[in-house]
């Protein structure tokens, strides 16, 4: 493209975040992650540990979200928490942990990234890279992410607006990596009644905004295992291409957010609403590489 053809096609371009805009890809995009999509048409299903503990407990974690359906894993290696004093998690051996377990189970992994100084390690492990609330906004970290080529799940600053989040995502995009899956997580409000407030507008909203796959995160927006299932039959309501939930093998053992994550007894109530809520969207459910999906 010539210098005089990009300036014609940029006059046409309206939205502040060129790249991520349905002005540059008119069309919904899927993106996809060892083999597993996110994009238009399915409600892909991402569960695991908000943080990995043991080889033990990511294992048993990973075969629960296979039960309930989940095509991916998530597991934190690397935890920003808002005490320096709580569980920070395993680092290095972390990523190690989920490594095996993605041997062992099939299921791809997503996992967090917090300094640019590990970007590269977590990329040489790790099937796609998430960018956490506090970071959504650390451009060199957003720059570093997308510069690896792999897929980015990008959660929305907890103060964020639309705007600062997709311009977040035009840091990535700018790299050349418009592999990037946006995540609502709840938002900051003077509410105190939950963990978060999940603005399920943003699911609609950013859609029509934004090519990218939209998902939501129904375990940090509520911040109680109560409010997982009602969240998450809205999110399915509303459009999302996806749902990223916690679930643990032991709760009350946790050493992150604990209150938040589904129990084994949960599992078949999650796996009948993968079953049962997206037929009534006219949804498919996104099965893991080796997993036979089926239509609903």
């Amino acid at each position: 493209m010539t210098d005089t053809q990009l300036d014609v096609r940029r006059d046409f371009v309206t939205a502040p975040y060129e790249l991520v805009s349905r002005q540059h890809r008119p069309g919904r995009s899927t993106v996809t992650v060892g083999g597993v999509p996110f994009g238009p048409g399915t409600v892909t299903l991402v569960a695991g540990p908000c943080a990995v503990e043991t080889p033990e407990q990511t294992l048993d974690a990973a075969l629960m979200a296979r039960t309930a359906g989940a095509a991916m894993l998530r597991g934190g290696a690397y935890k920003p928490r808002s005490s320096p004093y709580s569980f920070h998690g395993l680092g290095e051996d972390g990523l190690k942990i989920l490594s095996e377990v993605r041997t062992e189970t099939g299921l791809p992994f997503v996992t967090e990234v917090l300094d640019t100084r590990d970007v590269d390690l977590v990329a040489s492990h790790a099937d796609m890279l998430q960018i956490g609330t506090r970071n959504m906004q650390n451009f060199s970290l957003l720059r570093a992410a997308g510069a690896t080529g792999l897929p980015v799940l990008l959660k929305r600053g907890m103060t964020a607006t639309i705007e600062e989040w997709l311009l977040a995502a035009e840091y990535i995009a700018e790299q050349g990596n418009l592999n990037i899956v946006l995540c609502e997580r709840g938002i900051r409000t003077f509410e105190t009644a939950t963990r978060n407030t999940l603005d399920i507008s943003a699911v609609p909203v950013v859609q029509r905004l934004t090519h990218l796959p939209v998902i939501v995160d129904p375990s940090h927006s509520g911040g109680r295992r109560d409010l997982v299932f009602p969240l998450s039959r809205a999110a399915i309501a509303v459009g999302t291409d996806g749902l990223i939930v916690d679930l643990h093998p032991r709760p009350a053992d946790a050493l992150c957010d604990g209150p938040q994550a589904l129990e084994p007894r949960d599992m078949a109530e999650l796996a009948g609403m993968m079953r049962e809520v997206p037929l009534l969207a006219g949804r498919l459910v996104a099965a893991g590489p080796d997993i036979e999906g089926s239509r609903r």
